[in-house]
């Protein structure tokens, strides 16, 4: 009888562990993901700003070209 309460005991233990194992997992999982998409959003903004940067540069390249043109007279 003794036997067989510790073969119990020893199935609950052994379950109890599994169950950490996999709580364990889940939450490494979840922190994985959330730096995953912390990561992706932080690269969305280095190419949304340098997007921007390369927008205003044109313009300005454009801008300057184009007055430097008009004083040439080679625009109107």
């Amino acid at each position: 009888m003794a036997n067989k309460g510790l073969k119990d005991l020893k199935q609950q233990v052994e379950g109890a562990a599994q169950d950490a194992v996999t709580a364990a997992g889940a939450a490494a999982q979840q922190v994985v993901d959330q730096a995953t998409e912390a990561g992706q959003k932080a690269m969305d903004q280095v190419a949304k700003s340098t997007q921007e940067t390369i927008d205003k540069s044109a313009n300005q390249a454009s801008e300057s070209f184009s007055g430097f043109g008009k004083k040439l007279g080679l625009l109107k």
